[in-house]
């Protein structure tokens, strides 16, 4: 016999009305926006990684000499303040032929130039004095594919060279401390490092962090989602239970629209993500822009988003009903408070200790550990949260004098949950503010502004080049004072090596002239700058900046749009409750003031717990990157808490109106 629950279900949802379309579309258009959010944060991570995949070929792991096919010589120089990567290859005599480098044609011969796209348009844009004649001069450059590249906007240049050709010896391989993962020099046979380039490493990790602190406030959207029309719901399937609908019956029919709205819903974003992919990849990270195809995620990964956020929805909608099912007529007396247990504290405390255990001892966590304790965390104040609140509305309603705090008390403590998942965003979302803006790493690097610095094989020859540095740097236009460095200055911009430094006047474009004037004088290097020496440092702190950013206005938007959408829900959970007390003489402006208190009461107490929890996982995660903390994120962090919570107000505020209509006759809707 054919089951009638589906009939039933399409039936009901198409003769619900005008109000009950509008709860649908509204779930289905969260449902869309946490699919996509989800779909883009996975795009990232997997393309953070793909990108540092594509720019492991530059950095050579040294082989034996015997089984050495060619000398690769990797370093940076700088230009407009955005690194060059340079490789620079020789194929050695009498061994066999070396594979060609990803992105080539083939191996480089000597002389051969080639380069990135970008590098490319801005060869032939800035003049040959700042940038071309740091390279061999040739009749046209080679193209790297975008195998070899890691962002379309990368700039790299291969160069063939001899085998003793100086940017390839080992004199070429005299390293300072400033020089880890940024200069290497190795024999190699083949390009089958695994070793990512230092403005790529990073990506991934600080991708995964900003993922995981914006998972949370993306489900609890979802969850949202779940529960707009609950209360339509109840009236409609307590009147099937008492009928003689089984409960079994009344889940299904309740599983299946809500998995209908969020697989709709779901699809939605999930053909968002895939229209909007080009757009996407033009959006910066890091290096600069994507290729589309590494931002593309996958149909496997498109289907567990999709059905993900699909069981979501639905899971959330089935257990609001789970009064409906076992007791219809619970539904009409609500009576019945969901209260917590004290074991939520219990392993709430239980969780902080491990964390503290795990990172209170001064030792150093990998990334890995530091995103698990994280997400531990976030799980830990999740089941947490709703005791605090139960416990929030017991100790207020006690000290209460206004009606308008009595009735926001008494619907905290009778309805924890429903009160925690209303400001669960924006506390969430103050733990990521509070982790971003403390987590602003400060350098305390030496500062070389304005200096040009040029290797030598020895301090003799550092005198005899500073003569030929003012007369390069004169010819070329100029001015600087140029002086001999010694092996010594160890704090210097060649941080212990020989050569001369050149303090240049002017701005940037002068210390690109003179970075490309003194290259020939620097023993096969590349002159040295501020950028140059700061790299590893600056590469992480952008990163960070780059993630908190996006990380923190996502939040406040996500926990913004769920407040909106829980608050709405709420209105029409209560209208009978919201009726009869308009029955008995309450004020609407006291009802709507209720709603106020009762989630400021909880956002004050919450939210200034967790961002004081982000600050300190935050100071630990600086603690184990042995970086200092930026003062200067107080001031952010403020602001940060500040627009939260207006954002919040106005998400509550935003469902006025609905209340006022769902109380507009309650003489009809309160019985």
């Amino acid at each position: 016999m054919r089951s009638p629950v589906l009939p039933l279900t399409w039936h009901l949802a198409r003769s619900s009305g005008r109000r009950g379309l509008q709860s649908q579309l509204l779930a289905a258009g969260a449902a869309a926006v946490g699919s996509f959010l989800l779909l883009v944060m996975i795009a990232t991570a997997l393309g953070a990684g793909a990108r540092a995949d594509h720019t492991t070929w530059r950095t050579p792991d040294d082989v034996a000499a015997t089984k050495a096919t060619a000398v690769q010589a990797t370093t940076i120089t700088y230009v407009r303040h955005e690194p060059v990567t340079v490789v620079n290859l020789a194929q050695l005599p009498d061994r066999k032929q070396t594979p060609a480098p990803p992105g080539l044609s083939g191996f480089p011969k000597q002389g051969q130039v080639y380069v990135s796209p970008a590098l490319a348009g801005l060869l032939h844009k800035l003049p040959a004095g700042q940038l071309a004649d740091r390279f061999p001069k040739v009749t046209s450059y080679g193209t790297i594919g975008a195998a070899g590249l890691a962002s379309p906007d990368e700039l790299v240049a291969v160069v063939g060279r001899a085998p003793g050709d100086a940017a390839v010896s080992k004199t070429a391989g005299n390293q300072n401390y400033y020089d880890a993962d940024l200069t290497e020099r190795a024999l190699v046979s083949g390009f089958s490092s695994t070793r990512a380039s230092v403005f790529t490493g990073a990506d991934q990790g600080t991708v995964l962090l900003g993922v995981v602190l914006l998972v949370m406030p993306v489900v609890v959207l979802a969850s949202a989602a779940g529960r707009l029309g609950a209360a339509r719901r109840e009236q409609r399937l307590a009147a099937l239970r008492l009928a003689g609908a089984t409960p079994r019956q009344i889940l299904a029919m309740t599983a299946a629209e809500a998995a209908a709205v969020g697989a709709v819903g779901a699809l939605a974003g999930a053909l968002a993500y895939t229209a909007l992919l080009p757009a996407l990849a033009e959006l910066p990270y890091g290096v600069g822009s994507w290729y589309t195809g590494r931002l593309w995620v996958g149909p496997g990964w498109l289907a567990t988003v999709v059905l993900a956020v699909t069981a979501l929805i639905t899971v959330s909608a089935v257990t609001m009903l789970r009064q409906v099912a076992t007791s219809p007529l619970g539904v009409a007396q609500q009576a019945d408070p969901r209260r917590t247990r004290a074991i939520r504290l219990v392993l709430f405390v239980a969780v902080l200790l491990c964390i503290w255990a795990s990172t209170g001892d001064g030792s150093q966590l990998r990334a890995r550990q530091l995103l698990a304790l994280l997400a531990l965390f976030y799980g830990a104040f999740w089941m947490f949260g709703p005791w605090v609140v139960d416990r929030l509305g017991r100790i207020v309603g006690r000290r209460a004098k206004r009606p308008d705090t009595l009735l926001a008390a008494r619907r905290l403590s009778d309805d924890p949950r429903a009160a925690w998942r209303t400001v669960s965003g924006l506390v969430l979302a103050g733990f990521v503010a509070g982790f971003f803006s403390i987590s602003s790493l400060g350098s305390e690097g030496p500062s070389h502004q304005g200096q040009v610095a040029v290797i030598t094989a020895n301090a003799a020859d550092a005198r005899h080049t500073v003569t030929e540095a003012r007369t390069a740097l004169h010819r070329a236009g100029v001015t600087a004072t140029v002086t001999v460095t010694s092996e010594d200055e160890y704090f210097s911009l060649l941080g212990g090596l020989p050569g001369v430094t050149a303090q240049v006047s002017g701005g940037q474009e002068s210390i690109d002239t003179a970075v490309t004037a003194l290259t020939p004088l620097g023993s096969g290097r590349y002159p040295l700058t501020q950028e140059y020496v700061s790299a590893p440092d600056d590469t992480v702190t952008a990163r960070l900046a780059t993630v908190s950013t996006a990380t923190l206005v996502l939040s406040f938007l996500v926990a913004a749009a769920s407040a909106g959408l829980t608050a709405a829900a709420n209105v029409l959970d209560r209208r009978r409750v919201y009726g009869l007390l308009r029955l008995a003489g309450t004020p609407l402006e006291v009802l709507d003031r209720a709603r106020t208190r009762e989630t400021v009461i909880p956002l004050a107490v919450l939210a200034g717990g967790t961002t004081a929890m982000g600050a300190f996982g935050a100071m630990q995660l600086n603690k184990a990157a042995g970086t200092t903390i930026n003062a200067s994120g107080a001031g952010q962090l403020v602001l940060c808490v500040a627009v939260g919570a207006l954002a919040m107000l106005a998400a509550i505020n935003g469902s006025r109106p609905l209340l006022r209509k769902v109380t507009e006759s309650p003489a009809q809707t309160a019985d």
